[in-house]
């Protein structure tokens, strides 16, 4: 199988995957090498999911529509993407030629795409929606300030996503004069950063594929790999598992001192560290779980920053409780980090970026666990907990499992491990 046939758009959002260059699996790898490894012991653990269902999205818009009125903005504009997902189901990608969704106070959304495009655009649609068509010698943006003007919207307030690029922002401006335009982030975020059960279910089955491959592949690791053997090995179980590869991080000896990886050959050696951050998704729903570990002996240097980390993970999850600002759970890391010598602050050696990132369609989504962070956390946000301690030079240790505010507290969506010498 052509390794670029399962490896879907978004799989290269880590810089360097393999340790070896800023390029995805699928240009590193020789197309059979995916099909090459015997994956006949694993079978697929997702067929049990159940798909996002359209009264759920017809929830969310309605959910929109209550944030719309609460922050006096009557639509919301929104390129393909994660959120476009979110409230409609359109599986799109982002070119010249704009697809575009707006969403309405009142009424249902409305669907701007290239005429040749419809098709298969209507292919993901989940929900009920108005599709307009424009033809190659036409203006998109136009069908948007008509859609508008035909809602009575002609001097409303537009809310635009925060990812929508400027030419259609300042293009819907310039047509639409009379319109005031605005951040939709208190609407997209606001529904986006809670998550439902439906969605939870989803990240759990995510985690669930992310770990039993983790599982499979650990006692597979030999000395003398290297990254792309390693990743390889990941995400062929991944595939077999049921889950879609999203991006497999392998950094082996000193490159697991740099969070995101080194362009100098690694190999595995008995002894040294290996650091593997891996995720994948089920129904566009993500993982991101990060395992270190040591072929043999750990040495009592590295084994010491593991028991560390390890803990500096627990303080992350115990600290993070319904109504604490989330840049409170980074400052506990923090300071415990710091009592053991490490840091201050941002500092290494230590822990050079964030304690966690907020998770679900997209692998980085708002907001974060990290210092001045003043979003309250609140039951259904979930968030990676991987309090790194990296040591230029040297080695670096990451743990990383990410977790869901419940009622009750934090809740994990994998067990993080007990000791260095089983990281699953």
């Amino acid at each position: 199988m052509d390794s670029a046939m399962i490896m879907p758009p978004r799989f290269h959002r880590r810089g360097l995957l393999l340790g070896s260059g800023a390029l995805a699996l699928s240009t590193l790898l020789p197309a059979p090498l995916l099909a090459d490894i015997d994956t006949s012991d694993l079978s697929n653990i997702t067929r049990d999911i159940a798909p996002i269902s359209l009264e759920e999205r017809e929830g969310r818009i309605e959910r929109a529509r209550r944030l719309m009125r609460d922050n006096r903005i009557d639509a919301i504009l929104i390129e393909p993407g994660a959120s476009m997902i979110y409230f409609t189901g359109v599986q799109w990608h982002r070119s010249e030629r704009l697809t575009a969704a707006v969403l309405f106070q009142k009424g249902d959304p409305v669907i701007v795409t290239p005429f040749f495009e419809e098709p298969s655009v209507r292919e993901t649609l989940a929900v009920p929606a108005d599709v307009r068509v424009w033809q190659e010698d036409e203006d998109p943006i136009a069908l948007i300030a008509g859609a508008l003007k035909e809602r009575g919207l002609s001097h409303g307030t537009v809310g635009v996503e925060e990812t929508v690029r400027f030419f259609a922002s300042d293009g819907l401006a310039k047509l639409a004069p009379g319109v005031s335009i605005t951040a939709a982030n208190p609407v997209v975020r606001g529904c986006r950063m809670i998550k439902t059960q439906a969605e939870i279910a989803l990240m759990t089955k995510a985690t669930d594929v992310t770990i039993a491959a983790y599982r499979w592949v650990w006692p597979r690791i030999r000395e003398g790999m290297g990254p792309r053997e390693i990743g390889a090995m990941m995400n062929a179980a991944t595939v077999k598992l049921g889950g879609a590869p999203e991006f497999a991080l392998v950094l082996l000896g000193e490159a697991a001192a740099y969070p995101h990886g080194s362009h100098k050959p690694q190999s595995v050696r008995e002894g040294e560290v290996v650091l593997m951050d891996c995720g994948c998704t089920v129904q566009g729903y993500q993982s991101d779980v990060s395992r270190t570990f040591v072929p043999g002996k750990a040495p009592a240097d590295v084994r010491k920053v593991w028991d560390t980390v390890h803990q500096g993970q627990q303080i992350a999850f115990h600290t993070a409780r319904i109504g604490l600002p989330a840049g409170e759970v980074d400052d506990a890391v923090r300071g415990f980090y710091q009592k053991q010598g490490f840091g201050p602050r941002y500092q290494l050696p230590g822990l050079s970026h964030r304690t966690g990132h907020g998770i679900g369609l997209d692998g980085h989504e708002p907001v974060n666990l990290v210092h001045n962070e003043m979003t309250r956390l609140a039951p259904g946000m979930c968030f990676s907990d991987e309090p790194g301690l990296y040591l230029p030079g040297k080695f670096g240790v990451r743990l990383e499992d990410c977790f869901h505010m419940t009622e009750q507290g934090p809740a994990w969506f994998s067990t993080p491990p007990l000791s260095i010498e089983q990281p699953v």
